[in-house]
């Protein structure tokens, strides 16, 4: 009987790793077509908030159009949250986490790309900010260990040659500000350290309230920018609070919680070279919405940007499915 029992205790235990190994698999590719339509989503979001910030920027400045984005995004979000019954996470290395990239992507990536853009135009900002994913694919390659793929690299190659050409054909045209360009690249640089300390968080924490909680950090550090809000928004036209009330609702809200769904189900590298669709969205968008049309250059660096996405979306051909050498 005592072997019986036993045999019976091994048998349970090994149907429960069988169980758990089963669901973190499921959880991980069930679906994945939900990732893909929310990196989508992302993309076209962010896209539109380059454009949207050039149009208001001449309303509010850098920090009070940071904070009134973030606030109406923290509303919108805390909304959700409340509405679908979300738990919060309690542990204090996710909170501390949460607070550290809500600080640096919500508060110090929107007040750098806001000032930036007050310096260069919509697409050229956007081209520079996506030398962000090239820092990002590093810093998760060192610090997530995600590795170093070749296919990875080869296509983030790609798309930053294609982010090149923009930028000298760009150049051509538009009166490019060196402190605009600093201010940009600062941007991907919050960009980048702040993904990088948001995968682990995505491990644990919903991709909603992970969302709220890092949007409600950087509120809270830009509360010193509220009196110039107030003093803006009374003066503002209603086509300009229009246009800060979508920054919030749409980019802030919607986009950022689609990139941590997409993001907790695929690597952090891979997800970064997805924006490389950004520039080349921002600028169909700026020709149509702010008369901004780039030269001839830039659409040939678009092009290589596409290239450069759908490389990194290759995945490595497995050595076991390899045919023999005969």
């Amino acid at each position: 009987m005592a072997e019986n029992r036993a045999q019976i205790v091994r048998l349970d235990s090994e149907d429960v790793r069988v169980n758990t190994t089963t669901t973190t698999a499921v959880r991980g590719t069930a679906r994945p077509y939900l990732a893909w339509a929310a990196a989508g989503t992302t993309v076209l979001m962010w896209a539109s908030a380059f454009v949207g910030i050039r149009a208001v920027g001449e309303t509010f400045d850098p920090g009070a159009l940071a904070l009134g984005r973030l606030l109406v995004g923290t509303l919108a979000l805390g909304a959700m949250a409340v509405a679908r019954g979300v738990a919060l996470p309690r542990g204090r290395r996710e909170l501390t986490l949460i607070a550290m990239y809500g600080v640096l992507w919500f508060g110090g990536y929107n007040v750098a790309l806001n000032a930036g853009e007050r310096h260069l135009d919509a697409g050229t900002a956007a081209l520079l900010v996506n030398v962000g994913p090239v820092l990002l694919a590093l810093s998760a390659g060192v610090f997530l260990g995600e590795g170093f793929a070749r296919h990875l690299f080869i296509g983030g190659g790609i798309a930053f040659v294609g982010v090149t050409v923009i930028s000298v054909g760009a150049g051509g045209d538009h009166q490019v500000d060196g402190i605009g360009i600093v201010l940009c690249l600062v941007a991907a640089v919050c960009y980048a350290a702040a993904v990088t300390l948001q995968k682990p968080v995505l491990r644990t924490v919903g991709a909603l309230p992970a969302t709220w909680l890092g949007c409600l950090a950087g509120t809270i550090a830009c509360l010193p920018f509220a009196p110039g809000l107030w003093e803006q928004t009374a003066d503002a036209s209603t086509g300009s609070i229009v246009g800060l009330v979508y920054l919030g609702v749409g980019p802030t809200a919607i986009a950022f919680t689609t990139w941590a769904y997409a993001l907790a189900r695929t690597d952090a590298g891979k997800m970064g070279a997805t924006t490389y669709l950004v520039p080349a969205l921002v600028i169909v968008m700026s020709a149509a919405v702010l008369g901004e049309l780039p030269p001839m250059l830039a659409f040939v660096g678009g092009a290589l940007c596409l290239v450069g996405v759908a490389v990194t979306r290759l995945k490595p051909r497995d050595p076991r499915n390899r045919r023999p050498t005969p």
